[in-house]
């Protein structure tokens, strides 16, 4: 990250093991990202909602998750109640747990903060829109780790819509539009690009279709980080989950930030002067 004065960096965040810490102006950085994202959420009529921090494997399972997603999955799980005192017994300074002290893993540690959504939404129907907004810390197992731009551990703000297929393109136009006025009020630059996600099951119809029409977009930063993106699931989920709209299965889509990669992109864009950076997102927000 190309800074003024390097010393800033160094105290304005760390990452170890794609895990970060940020200091005072780091945080409120993010923060006041935060807000500016769940304003258009709300202001959009979605309702702020908090889900699990953790996903059930079983229903990861019936999405396709371990189908199209595995490398990305981070289980959790305990240690066996036979290998406690073994455990207990190991001398300081072991550096892993081994695989046989533990037990099966019922549940994973979310990679996008929607899956809960959905999940939440299981079974259930309704003849309006449904949106919701919410913020998780997402994990995905990257193959390797470059600061705030790739970490292992990461936070998620999404506004998710659920409802016809119409409703659901024109939530994703309306923040496409917002999030590039954003991106220039702020000066980024945010290149529009296709992503090819391998969302739906290999070699089905719906991979086709994306191939075709792409389900989601990435707004990146000049060095190459997606700071956003929006998706569009079509009725994957509606179908999968049970999800009604006016008596078929819903459509959905959802718009997401990383909120750590927007940290990174505003301090490249303003030298490592994240006081700087925090007072253009408040103004940009405002008019946003």
């Amino acid at each position: 990250m190309p800074v003024t004065d390097p010393a800033a960096a160094v105290t304005a965040w760390s990452v170890r093991d794609g895990l970060a810490t940020l200091d005072e102006p780091a945080v409120l950085l993010k923060d006041a990202l935060d807000a500016v994202f769940t304003g258009w959420g709300v202001e959009a009529g979605a309702r702020q909602r908090s889900y699990p921090p953790l996903l059930r494997a079983e229903e990861l399972g019936d999405l396709d998750y371990f189908r199209n997603f595995p490398h990305l999955g981070s289980p959790v799980t305990r240690i066996r109640p036979d290998r406690l005192a073994a455990r207990a017994a190991t001398p300081a300074g072991a550096a892993a747990l081994p695989a046989a002290d533990l037990a099966d893993a019922t549940h994973l540690l979310p990679s996008a903060a929607c899956y809960g959504c959905f999940l939440h939404l299981s079974g259930t129907g309704s003849d309006a829109p449904v949106l919701v907004t919410t913020v998780a810390q997402c994990f995905r197992n990257e193959d390797h780790h470059d600061g705030l731009r790739r970490l292992w551990g990461f936070t998620m703000r999404e506004i998710v819509c659920v409802g016809s297929a119409e409703t659901v393109r024109t939530h994703l136009d309306r923040h496409r539009e917002r999030i590039a006025a954003f991106g220039e009020a702020l000066g980024l630059t945010l290149d529009r690009q296709p992503a090819t996600d391998p969302f739906f099951e290999k070699d089905g119809a719906r991979t086709v279709m994306q191939m075709l029409a792409p389900v989601k977009d990435e707004y990146l930063h000049s060095d190459g980080t997606a700071v956003a993106s929006t998706n569009n699931h079509r009725n994957f989920f509606g179908e999968r989950l049970a999800i009604g709209h006016t008596g078929r299965p819903a459509f959905t889509g959802c718009v997401a930030f990383g909120l750590e990669r927007w940290v990174h992109a505003l301090g490249d864009r303003f030298e490592g002067d994240l006081a700087a950076a925090h007072r253009a997102v408040r103004r940009a927000g405002e008019r946003s």
